[in-house]
């Protein structure tokens, strides 16, 4: 009996070949929560499937970068290297999430509170 060879998925495709060999994006900028939008007006041809699928992605609204990675079932790496690329070339925009709002200090509040006091 011969050793049982490991079996190969169809259509497997290595990270490094995605992303043509790189490792880090070309700007460094890219949270899980960055908002990233597509411009209508480019042109997609010549980019890779990849590419391409992400564009279809972003034309429907503005998505997370965890929520791209997340629809490609690619890893946030690949898909941070590949948003970098489409940045460049100015197929998408991207925006940091709105922060959420800082409470106020305790002080302040204390103080509003007081103040209603008194006029009651």
């Amino acid at each position: 009996m011969t050793p049982a060879t490991p079996r190969r998925e169809r259509g497997l495709v290595r990270p490094y070949v995605v992303t043509d060999g790189r490792s880090h994006p070309t700007r460094n900028t890219f949270d899980l929560v960055t908002l990233v939008m597509a411009h209508t007006d480019r042109p997609l041809a010549g980019l890779s499937p990849e590419k391409r699928r992400m564009m279809e992605l972003c034309l429907g609204g503005a998505l997370s970068v965890a929520e791209i990675a997340g629809h490609l079932a690619l890893p946030v790496s690949v898909v941070k290297v590949l948003l970098g690329d489409l940045v460049d070339s100015g197929h998408l925009a991207t925006r940091a999430p709105i922060p959420s709002a800082q409470l106020p200090e305790a002080q302040i509040l204390q103080e509003v509170l007081d103040g209603l006091r008194a006029r009651l």
